[in-house]
C-alpha cells in the first residue's frame, strides 16, 4: 500500500481542538508517514509537537502557515521544515500581526457587544493556547450561547467581512512571508490555492511568489473536486512548482475533516513530503 502523510493541520495553539501530542497519535491511528504541524502565525506548539514525534512512527514536520495579503487579498503561505533555532524568528517576525490581530479583536467583540450580542473577550480567548484568538473561537462562543447553529454559519454571516462586526488586521504581504521562510532555509507553499485566488488571478501571482522563492503549492486539499486538483496541478507543471497537500485538520472546529482523509477521499502521497525534502538541499 502507497505510503501518505498530511502536510496541513492545527492544533490548540491555533484555532484546532487538538493538542500538538494528541495530533500524533491520530496520526499513527490513521496510518500516516509523516504530519506537519502548520499553526496559523505562530511556532508555539512546536516543541510540544516534535516532542512527542520523537516516540512516533509518524515523522513530525516543524510548520507554519501565514496570513498573508496581496492585492487586498487573504492568500495563505505555509512553511515546512523550519529548524528549531528559527522558531522563535516566526514569534518575532509575526509580533506586529499579532498586535494588529489583538486589537481586530477588540473591535470585533466591541462591535458585537454594542449590537447586543452576550459575548467577552475573555470567553474567546480561554478557547486556544494562542496568543490571540480568530473568528473561529468567536464563532464557537456564539455558537454555545445559541446565537447561529455551526462555527460556519458565523463565517457566512455575523462575522463575515464587509458586514460590520469584523474589520480584519493588517497583514504581511505575500512576498515577505515568502523571503522569511527562505531566509530561514525552510521550504514555501501556497495553501489551498484556488479557496483564495482565482485561476486568473494565481496566473498572476505565481510568477511574483516563485520570484520571491515560492517552491510548491498545494494540489491536494480537502476542499478540492478533482477538476480544482487538476488545474493545479497545470499550473504547478506551468510554473515548476512541486506539489503539497494536506486535510487542514482543525479538529471539532472543522466537523467533517478527517486527519489525513478530509472528506474521506484525500489522499496525499508520501512521496510530496519527499520531494519537498528535496528543496532543502
Amino acid at each position: 500500500m502507497e505510503k501518505r502523510c498530511d502536510l496541513h493541520s492545527h492544533s490548540n495553539f491555533s484555532d484546532g481542538t487538538l493538542t500538538p501530542t494528541e495530533l500524533v497519535s491520530l496520526a499513527e491511528k490513521q496510518g500516516l508517514s509523516a504530519l506537519a504541524l502548520t499553526d496559523h502565525n505562530s511556532s508555539r506548539g512546536l516543541r510540544e509537537f516534535m516532542e512527542a514525534g520523537k516516540n512516533s512512527s509518524v515523522i513530525t514536520v516543524p510548520g507554519c502557515e501565514f496570513t498573508t495579503e496581496w492585492r487586498e487579498k487573504e492568500v495563505h503561505i505555509v512553511g515546512l521544515f523550519f529548524e528549531e533555532k528559527d522558531w522563535q524568528e516566526i514569534e518575532d517576525f509575526m509580533e506586529l500581526t499579532v498586535i494588529a490581530k489583538r486589537n481586530s479583536n477588540f473591535r470585533l467583540i466591541e462591535n458585537l457587544q454594542k449590537a447586543g450580542y452576550e459575548i467577552t473577550y475573555e470567553e474567546a480567548a480561554a478557547l486556544t493556547d494562542a496568543e490571540e484568538f480568530n473568528r473561529t473561537h468567536v464563532a464557537r462562543v456564539l455558537m454555545e450561547k445559541g446565537y447561529i447553529k455551526t462555527v460556519a454559519e458565523g463565517f457566512d454571516t455575523i462575522l463575515k467581512k464587509g458586514n460590520g462586526f469584523y474589520e480584519p488586521a493588517k497583514r504581511i504581504t505575500s512576498a515577505a512571508a515568502i523571503n522569511f521562510i527562505k531566509v530561514c532555509g525552510a521550504v514555501a507553499i501556497l495553501a489551498h490555492p484556488l479557496l483564495n485566488l482565482t485561476e486568473g488571478e494565481l496566473l498572476e501571482f505565481l510568477p511574483q511568489a516563485k520570484e520571491a522563492g515560492l517552491d510548491a503549492i498545494e494540489t491536494c486539499y480537502t476542499e478540492f473536486t478533482s477538476d480544482m486538483s487538476e488545474t493545479v496541478k497545470m499550473l504547478a507543471k506551468r510554473f515548476d512548482l512541486k506539489e503539497s497537500g494536506g486535510s487542514d485538520f482543525h479538529g471539532t472546529t472543522k466537523p467533517g475533516i478527517e486527519l489525513g482523509t478530509g472528506r474521506g477521499n484525500l489522499f496525499v502521497p508520501y512521496s510530496f513530503y519527499e520531494e519537498l525534502l528535496k528543496c532543502l538541499r
